[in-house]
């Protein structure tokens, strides 16, 4: 999501719009690195019920999905882009590459296939 600016007062309440607005069973915690973005933390779990885990300093394995998924964003925006230079059509647009590409930790399903069968069951 494109903001504009990474300060809390302006991370916080984006985060948490975008979260009410996902369905609910895929929204029960949220794993943090220690970025300042998410210094109003307290503030965010109030307004969403969203429980949120920070990883302890140099410690990626806590964060598995995280890093994995930076890893492939990373195909699209190598480090050091500039993201003001993208509209946020063009970012939804990545994020709907990832989640409609197949992952081994699903089974080889996509992410949409995978949310999908959460909602038939």
């Amino acid at each position: 999501m494109k903001l504009a600016s990474r300060h809390t007062t302006v991370a916080v309440p984006a985060l948490a719009e975008t979260y009410q607005r996902m369905d609910p069973r895929l929204r029960s915690t949220l794993t943090w690195d220690r970025g300042m973005e998410l210094a109003g933390h307290k503030r965010f779990t109030a307004d969403t019920g969203v429980d949120v885990f920070f990883a302890a300093p140099r410690s990626p394995w806590q964060r598995g999905t995280n890093e994995n998924t930076n890893r492939l964003l990373r195909q699209y925006l190598p480090k050091g882009t500039n993201l003001s230079t993208f509209s946020q059509d063009d970012l939804d647009a990545i994020a709907t590459k990832l989640n409609n590409r197949p992952r081994k930790c699903l089974g080889f399903r996509t992410p949409a296939e995978s949310v999908a069968l959460t909602r038939c069951i």
